[in-house]
């Protein structure tokens, strides 16, 4: 059984980051930079006001002065200020010529003769962004490899920017496996149950960063699973499969695999997910340098055990091959609530829910761990609510309620509750 960690160094050194694309701005949320932004133009273009107010000669000092016109944002003014003069402007409209400061609409009023008096003396730069003053022409914004949320979107609007090269996101296949197996909804018959890993490990793909391929449900039949396999590299950047990787006479997928491609493992020492399986498939020819190759994984057939592990290993190469620097599931250190058993065969990686309390580590704070019950491979349940997975080591007996443990993070941990 091969450890854990030599099985994600031999997936991450397999696993290599699609070639690039240009793509629309609009369609790139979630995606990977593939080269560097620089701002073509001055952010803002102009001199803008950031308040309302009034735009004045600084030297003017307070006073009573005429309304020389008014701007606002989207207009530049038409006119030049003169020394004794005042224009009303808005937030982020251009500063007219010959004012060089913005006094706040508070620090002003109307004057009896319809005129504005300023009431205090501004200096000269007061409350105006000068041109270039969130981003200098030419500056870089973003870099390559950064991935693209919500604010670097935004920043790339503002610098006019309307495609970007992006890492493309890598097709995942999800075929269940199992003649016990039928579609959620469908009429239920003796001795079947319902998919339950089709739906989850999709899910768990487009989480982390993938495209979903839904090669559906696969009886236990060696050549109708061949005619699916084949299909799915024809298609497929990953493949994932749920059962059929154990040792049974139905368990088909190792089989067809290692006819098909290179098996580097096929046994975990982890618990669950002992009977997981990675290959590489050498894919149809399409012209690309050095021949494409398709990442498989053959995943455990019980439910949590075919999700663990694809949070370890499966995850990590979604994430690599969309060009993620990091591509692995960031890990915390987090003290147990209560005592929990350990294994003594495997190291185990145990469901929890991470809240965070002030009082640990001597009012300094720290993550709380809380198992999510029994930790049973086919009951999914444990998973629910988790969002942490405990790396519990090898070992006789218990670790007692206080120990600090490694946990990697499944989704944001929430706060104290």
């Amino acid at each position: 059984m091969l450890p854990v960690a030599e099985a994600l160094e031999i997936v991450l050194r397999e696993a290599q980051p699609l070639p690039p694309r240009r793509l629309p701005a609009a369609q790139a949320l979630g995606l990977v930079l593939a080269e560097e932004v620089r701002a073509a133009a001055p952010l803002p273009p102009f001199a803008a006001s950031i308040k309302d107010g009034y735009a004045v000669v600084a030297a003017d000092g307070p006073g009573v002065y005429p309304l020389a016109g008014r701007i606002a944002a989207g207009e530049m003014a038409d006119f030049v200020l003169q020394p004794g003069a005042v224009a009303y402007i808005t937030t982020g409209a251009p500063l007219p010529r010959g004012a060089d400061a913005v006094v706040q609409v508070e620090d002003t009023r109307v004057a009896a003769n319809g005129g504005v008096e300023i009431l205090r003396a501004a200096r000269p730069g007061e409350d105006v962004r000068p041109v270039g003053y969130d981003i200098a022409t030419g500056a870089q914004v973003l870099s390559a490899g950064e991935r693209l949320g919500p604010a670097e979107l935004g920043l790339i609007a503002a610098v006019g920017v309307t495609d970007l090269l992006v890492y493309a996101r890598p097709r995942v296949g999800v075929l269940s496996t199992g003649d016990e197996l039928t579609l959620p909804g469908a009429p239920l018959l003796p001795g079947r149950i319902y998919d339950s890993n089709g739906p989850t490990l999709r899910a768990a793909v487009e989480w982390a960063g993938g495209e979903v391929v839904d090669l559906g449900i696969g009886p236990d039949v060696e050549s109708v699973l061949r005619v699916a396999l084949d299909h799915a590299i024809g298609t497929c950047d990953i493949i994932l499969t749920s059962g059929g990787v154990s040792m049974g006479e139905l368990d088909l997928i190792k089989k067809l695999v290692a006819a098909a491609g290179t098996v580097h493992f096929g046994r975990l020492r982890m618990k669950p997910g002992k009977p997981c399986t990675f290959a590489t498939l050498p894919a149809p020819d399409t012209g690309t340098e050095g021949g494409r190759k398709v990442l498989l994984f053959g995943l455990p057939g019980n439910p949590v055990s075919s999700l663990v592990t694809f949070y370890l290993l499966g995850l990590p190469a979604v994430r690599r091959l969309g060009g993620w620097k990091n591509s692995t599931l960031p890990r915390v250190q987090a003290v147990l609530d209560a005592p929990v058993q350990l294994d003594s065969t495997r190291p185990e990686y145990h469901r929890a829910r991470l809240t965070w309390d002030e009082t640990l580590h001597g009012g300094s704070g720290g993550w709380l761990a809380t198992s999510t019950g029994s930790q049973a491979s086919s009951r999914l349940l444990s998973m629910h609510g988790a969002n942490a997975l405990l790396e519990l080591p090898q070992a006789e007996g218990q670790l007692p309620a206080g120990a600090v443990v490694a946990a990697l993070l499944l989704t944001q941990a929430t706060g104290s509750q």
